[in-house]
């Protein structure tokens, strides 16, 4: 009774288009006999070299030997490029074997099709069919390759990288192999000194950063949207605009003319404060002052973007609840409390838990403005105003530590990914959604 449907299912599984051939579909079975024929000449020859390339790494190095009078380079393994070829290889299987199993799920279905006494469908048909009924998903399914390929990949690199000693000046290639090295790269960022000291650091700096910065312009637009908003105050729109310029100009722009302004030297800030008696600050040479300086600029820029958040929520909330307040007595604090507060918090918690990953990873203001300075004796490749995401940036393209900044780099993903998640669904509007589906 299921002779065709197994039957097809057994041919596809044996080789890729068979399965179409015996269902009658000629032009189909021609398409898939070529990508299996394809993906044969390319894994052939690939596969077990790929496989070999992450698992080893390489086995042999680059050197010289002497022919005669000509000394010339013999060329070694390079063991990145086996862990790229290896992990493209890898994926490509499994795009290969996502396209096999539906071979033969579609060799099934036809087959079932004709054991009840229908036809399947054309090329022509199967065409319009995908482009009637799933089309969707043939045009998510480029963008999806390319997100595997352009985004998931190389997130795959960097967190390999941290399980090997990939680092200068001993394991650079192809001078010398890269080896797996399990956890040994996490337990020397907690273990050593040089490094565990480095790593609690700006660990906790960049904590304290990311609560004092969110706060700060989270509540700081708050309150500059209330007196925008607030009865009596005239020209509401050039108030809005004036705040608004700020983020209108490239933050690029803001930040370096922010550096030269807080120059302890020549910054005009210093000498205002000279011109009034007062003594200049070191702005951006003290760990202290450093930190507060970032901290007031980061106000700077980022006030206005929750300026603009806060407005639109306080627009809509219904103004006769305020009139119901004041006919109650409440005072102008316990309606901030009981009414704008509660409105605002709940549409903006995604926005504020958002705000506080970004700052956690607020790579402009710390490097365009301190570059991470001033200089820490105490740390290694990192100054007194790094965040961990600067510090991997230095480790990356100044200090060759690939496989410390690899582990940077995935601590810093479960930092912000476990926090959002947690808080997001602790959040009132996330209960509240839930409960309406």
């Amino acid at each position: 009774m299921n002779r065709h449907r197994t039957t097809a299912s057994v041919l596809s599984a044996v080789f890729m288009g068979l399965g179409q051939f015996y269902n009658r579909q000629f032009v189909k079975g021609i398409i898939l006999l070529a990508i299996e024929a394809l993906a044969l000449l390319y894994f052939i020859p690939n596969l077990g070299k790929g496989i070999w390339g992450i698992v080893t790494l390489g086995t042999k190095t680059q050197g010289f030997e002497k022919v005669g009078r000509i000394t010339r380079v013999v060329e070694g393994d390079h063991s990145i490029f086996l862990l790229i070829n290896g992990l493209i290889t890898v994926l490509l299987l499994a795009v290969f074997l996502v396209i096999y199993i539906m071979n033969i799920r579609d060799a099934y279905r036809n087959g079932k099709l004709r054991e009840a006494g229908g036809t399947p469908g054309t090329i022509g048909q199967t065409w319009e069919y995908i482009k009637d009924r799933n089309f969707p998903f043939l045009m998510l399914s480029l963008p999806a390759i390319g997100v595997l390929f352009l985004t998931i990949m190389p997130i795959i690199f960097m967190v390999m990288l941290a399980f090997t000693n990939y680092a200068s000046p001993a394991h650079i290639p192809p001078k010398s192999l890269v080896n797996w090295v399990g956890f040994d790269t996490f337990a020397n960022l907690v273990t050593l000194k040089t490094w565990s000291n480095t790593f609690i650091g700006v660990f906790t700096w960049t904590i304290i950063w990311a609560i004092i910065a969110t706060v700060t312009t989270y509540f700081g637009g708050m309150l500059v949207a209330m007196l925008i908003e607030s009865n009596g105050v005239r020209f509401k729109k050039l108030w809005r605009t004036l705040f608004i310029i700020p983020y209108a100009i490239p933050q690029l722009i803001s930040l370096l003319v922010m550096r030269n302004l807080f120059n302890g030297q020549f910054g005009p800030i210093n000498q205002y404060l000279a011109y009034f008696g007062l003594g200049k600050l070191p702005w951006l040479t003290d760990p202290f002052w450093a930190k507060v300086t970032v901290i007031l600029v980061n106000m700077w820029v980022g006030i206005p973007v929750s300026m603009v958040l806060i407005l639109g929520v306080l627009t809509s909330i219904p103004k006769d609840m305020y009139e119901a307040a004041d006919v109650d007595g409440a005072t102008g604090f316990q309606k901030f409390r009981i009414i704008t507060l509660p409105f605002v918090l709940f549409s903006t918690a995604p926005i504020l838990i958002t705000q506080f990953a970004g700052n956690i990873n607020n790579f402009n203001v710390i490097f365009l403005l301190t570059n991470g300075d001033p200089v820490n004796g105490n740390y290694q490749y990192a100054g007194s105003t790094d965040l961990l995401v600067t510090w991997l940036y230095k480790l990356t393209l100044n200090n060759s530590q690939f496989n410390m900044a690899s582990a940077i780099g995935i601590i810093i993903f479960l930092i912000v990914a476990t926090f959002s998640i947690i808080n997001y669904r602790r959040s009132r509007s996330f209960k509240e959604e839930d409960m309406i589906q």
